[in-house]
This record gives C-alpha cells, structure tokens and sequence, in this order.
C-alpha cells in the first residue's frame, strides 16, 4: 500500500512543482512522479520529520512540494546555467 500512496502523492507533488517552475510542458507524468518522490525524499532527509509513509498531511505534502520545487531549480540551474 505504501509504493500506491509514493506513486499518487508523488505524481501529485511533482506536477504541482513543475506547474510553480513552468517545466510542466517539458516533462511527463513519469518524470513527474520522479520528481515528486525524490523532491520529497530529499526534503524529508533534511528537514527530519513529515515523511509520507506516517501518513498524508498537510505539512508532508507542503514539505514534499518544497522539495521537488528545490530539487527542479537545481536542475534547471545545471541545464541552463539559471534558476527560472
């Protein structure tokens, strides 16, 4: 059950990310799901606390956003050279 709610809620996370930083055109559902997973992964390692597994509430989801938000500018500043 828990790879069902990484999938959804990391789909969810990394489309909301790539609307903020206007990447939504360039990548699909799949890379968006990465994104999601990874950004939230990522965000839940440095922050240490409101992982997803614990369940879905407001301050996972807001801290999984802000990661993959984060993890997109680092990307878009190795692939362009500048963060949007």
């Amino acid at each position: 059950m828990g790879i069902i709610v990484w999938l959804i809620v990391g789909g969810i996370v990394g489309w909301l990310a790539s609307i903020v930083m206007r990447t939504d055109a360039q990548q699909g559902i799949l890379l968006n799901i990465v994104v999601g997973i990874v950004g939230a992964f990522l965000a839940g390692l440095v922050v240490g606390g409101g992982s997803i597994n614990e369940g879905i509430t407001l301050t996972s989801f807001l801290v999984s956003l802000v990661g993959a938000i984060v993890l997109l500018a680092i990307v878009n500043l190795f692939r362009r050279g500048a963060v949007r």
